[in-house]
């Protein structure tokens, strides 16, 4: 018989919003300030094996927007993809886990973020594009600063 197939794989699974939150703690007398709100965006990157060759790789954005002191709206959403990744050398496993996988799952996010804050009766705020390559280089770069290992994965 044939020797096992080494053929790289790459392939999506499913991409599915994993976590919503939306909180609006000062509602209704908030609504009623004139002021231009601040926002606060954050993001972050999470990804765990799920079996062998198989990884979930999450996206989160959190959305805080205040005036003043007092909340207007808080919105976290963690927006996350299953990917198939098989013969894959070890040096660029990671770089597709941080960087091509986030970039699959974050046009996702935003459309649930946008939407939520739309649908929570404000003009939405569209999350700006991410470079995810340069995201990671940084994390690789502190990461080698700390003296650990690696950033992006974590065990399941």
């Amino acid at each position: 018989m044939a020797e096992q197939d080494q053929t790289p794989v790459f392939q999506i699974q499913r991409v599915y919003l994993k976590d919503l939150s939306l909180e609006q703690p000062n509602s209704p007398q908030i609504l009623l300030e004139q002021e231009q709100p601040q926002v606060e965006i954050n993001l972050g990157v999470d990804a765990n094996p799920v079996v062998e060759g198989i990884f979930e790789v999450a996206v989160t954005a959190t959305v805080h927007t205040k005036i003043k002191d007092k909340t207007l709206f808080l919105v976290e959403a963690k927006e996350a993809g299953i990917f198939e990744i098989r013969n894959i050398p070890q040096e660029q496993l990671n770089p597709i886990i941080g960087i091509a996988c986030p970039q699959i799952v974050y046009p996702y996010l935003r459309a649930v973020v946008a939407d939520a804050i739309t649908r929570a009766g404000f003009p939405p705020v569209h999350l700006a594009e991410v470079n995810f390559q340069a995201m990671y280089e940084a994390q690789q770069a502190q990461t080698q600063t700390n003296g650990g290992g690696s950033p992006i994965i974590t065990s399941a």
